[in-house]
């Protein structure tokens, strides 16, 4: 693929846009469905970045796919059996974004995402360094980088506007604003869905160590999975022949990016910096590897 072929931004005049994301853009079919384009977009530290992984949105709409239909059985989900040919008639508009669309069922986002830690890396290994707990969770002491917790964490934040940043929250500010059942029914399936999934990579020379699901609830409320699911975009994955405890593993996942950006000088604020091709074809080449160990 090359720079032309890239998605940054999303046309589709016979659909309304309601909105844009850091990598999504959601259009409104009718009342009771909506298309959601995967763009190329790439964001970091909540700031979307000026150039595009071109590719990037197919690949996370294939994974996302292949989820969706791996875990059916756990939890409702959002996606539907229409195409965006289904619904949209530009044939132009059908080529250049059907691999990289779903047509969904329109329903009301929780304010929330649910992060499920399995390993201790990254902001939570910072913390526990720190207050020697990852999200108000205590943990035992002297734990190494990149260690295996003894089960999964469930740390739920909340959900920012584009370019703020997510506040991770306690379970129980968590029951305050969704309400206690509806918070535990998601604790529990978001660590079902981990172990779900962490088990299925594990197979493939693929761990999981962390990730994040978003849920939304119909008319009658009931609650399905939606957004993206166990991409490399919204969980770590580590190249399982690679892992090593007390650093920090290569990934096949935006952690590549952010220790590039890591590098500049530059404070985690909007406009992002511009990355060279070596990184964004090196992300790309994860990406896809991710996917081929994934499902071929």
């Amino acid at each position: 693929m090359t720079a032309a072929t890239a998605v940054l931004q999303s046309d589709i005049d016979e659909l309304t846009l309601l909105a844009r994301g850091k990598v999504r853009d959601i259009y409104a079919v009718n009342d009771d469905l909506l298309a959601i384009v995967a763009t190329d977009r790439l964001s970091a530290y909540d700031v979307i970045l000026p150039d595009p992984v071109p590719g990037k949105g197919a690949l996370l709409t294939t994974l996302s796919r292949h989820w969706f239909a791996a875990l059916h059985d756990t939890i409702p989900n959002h996606l539907t059996d229409l195409e965006l040919t289904d619904v949209v008639s530009n044939n132009a508009a059908n080529r250049a974004l059907n691999a990289r669309t779903m047509v969904v069922k329109r329903l009301q986002p929780l304010p929330m995402e649910a992060v499920v830690r399995g390993y201790l890396i990254g902001s939570g290994y910072k913390d526990y360094l720190r207050t020697g707990e990852v999200c108000g969770i205590a943990l035992p002491e002297h734990l190494p980088m990149a260690a295996a917790l003894e089960s999964p964490l469930f740390t739920p934040a909340t959900k920012a506007a584009v370019g703020d940043h997510d506040e991770n929250v306690s379970f129980e500010t968590l029951c305050a604003i969704i309400g206690e059942p509806t918070a535990a029914m998601i604790r529990d399936v978001s660590v079902t869905l981990y172990q779900k999934g962490a088990a299925y990579a594990a197979e493939r020379g693929i761990i999981i160590a962390d990730t994040k699901f978003e849920f939304g609830t119909d008319a009658h409320g009931t609650v399905h999975l939606i957004d993206e699911v166990l991409t490399p975009d919204s969980s770590r994955f580590w190249p399982a022949d690679q892992y090593e405890v007390g650093v920090s593993p290569p990934s096949f996942d935006k952690q590549y990016v952010r220790d590039y950006l890591e590098t500049l000088d530059w404070d985690k604020t909007a406009p992002g910096p511009s990355l060279p091709s070596s990184v964004l074809d090196g992300t790309l080449e994860r990406y896809q590897r991710a996917v081929s160990l994934l499902i071929g």
